[in-house]
């Protein structure tokens, strides 16, 4: 008799690679959500029919299907410390709280919900233990968080990203989630030049843009690894004042900086050879999207369905941890041992939090 796959009902999934990662180690995403249309039509064309596109302010989620998990990320770019956005003082910043709508409405055994950093810090730690003891406080039930720090290098993603994963488990249930150990380290990271590798001969989205001859000239002058702060000062292409994305080339022996999906001239990321911006089949890669994933859209609609994304590679150790819930393979601990809040975040908000937040108690 085959087993069930545990079934995900997928909320901010824009192109689908939270989703792909989980896919690929077993799970089933049977509903799914966004409103960007070309990265609906990107989810599509990869996964299928199930993603509805629209705000999800209008979902009803009494008429999704059932599910074991939810996972999304929900909005990011209000908590993100490259823009120094406004955090929970913005509508989109509040989005978050449809997420909780959905695990109060659907009470799956665990929710995955993925951020940047910055959530951490954001409004002077506020932003952090206010999403925490929403979750905390779902009824009827409530759930156990776990707030960690990934960068995804870590797990196999040719790319040093660094996001929040904040995880939820239902109180009732006696699995404790134990953040995944690193599988790579400083000298076994997947480079940029290995991933990088005959990314000339995939079909799909591999387009060159043009880049004006200024530009060209500027990245002729960065060093392969550097980024504006190379130009020589006294040169007539010296520029200041810039966030360290902008000129930004690839080292091929290490992994790529943070990709990210928007941002005027100079923030496309180049090539470690060739004085040019990455092609978005080479930002793909540096996500471990494989070459047969292929994204609909203009060469920026695309550009940004993918600096948006989570790195299907690097969450797979993840998906693999929570496997171990559904095929009941996980030492049982005693309620009365396992905590209200556990993982990276206490190290950034205060111990206090852990005092605040009391665990509510199981049906």
């Amino acid at each position: 008799m085959t087993k069930q796959k545990p079934k995900i009902l997928s909320l901010f999934s824009g192109c689908g690679g939270l989703d792909l990662g989980f896919i690929k180690e077993g799970f089933e995403v049977v509903w799914a959500n966004d409103n960007f249309h070309e990265a609906c039509e990107t989810y599509k064309r990869n996964f299928g029919n199930h993603i509805y596109e629209g705000s999800i302010t209008d979902v009803d989620f009494n008429n999704t299907p059932n599910c074991d998990v939810i996972t999304g990320g929900f909005p990011c770019q209000d908590f993100s410390m490259i823009w120094k956005r406004g955090g929970l003082g913005t509508d989109r910043g509040n989005l978050y709280k449809h997420f909780v709508r959905a695990v109060g409405t659907k009470q799956p055994k665990v929710f995955v919900a993925e951020n940047v950093k910055g959530l951490l810090t954001v409004n002077k730690g506020q932003a952090i233990k206010q999403i925490v003891k929403d979750f905390q406080n779902v009824t009827p039930l409530g759930y156990r968080i776990y707030v960690n720090l990934f960068n995804f290098a870590h797990y196999g993603a040719p790319q040093l990203r660094e996001r929040v994963l904040i995880i939820g488990v239902r109180n009732d249930l006696n699995y404790e989630f134990n953040k995944p150990k690193p599988t790579h380290n400083e000298s076994t990271y997947v480079t940029a030049g290995q991933a990088l590798k005959d990314v000339e001969k995939a079909p799909h989205n591999n387009e060159h843009i043009n880049i004006m001859k200024r530009t060209k000239k500027i990245i002729s002058l960065i060093p392969e690894g550097g980024n504006f702060t190379s130009i020589p000062k006294d040169s007539p292409y010296y520029v200041k004042g810039m966030i360290s994305h902008v000129y930004r080339r690839l080292d091929r022996n290490k992994p790529s900086k943070t990709i990210i999906a928007g941002g005027g001239g100079g923030t496309w990321g180049y090539h470690f050879e060739e004085p040019r911006p990455l092609t978005n089949r080479e930002r793909a890669r540096l996500f471990g999207f494989p070459d047969d994933f292929v994204f609909e859209g203009t060469i920026a609609q695309v550009r940004k369905q993918i600096g948006n994304a989570v790195p299907p590679v690097g969450v797979r150790e993840v998906a693999k941890e929570l496997m171990k819930l559904f095929n009941d393979d996980y030492k049982k601990i005693e309620s009365s041992y396992l905590k209200p809040l556990s993982g990276d975040v206490l190290k950034y908000v205060r111990l206090e939090l852990e005092e605040q937040l009391p665990l509510l108690p199981s049906l």
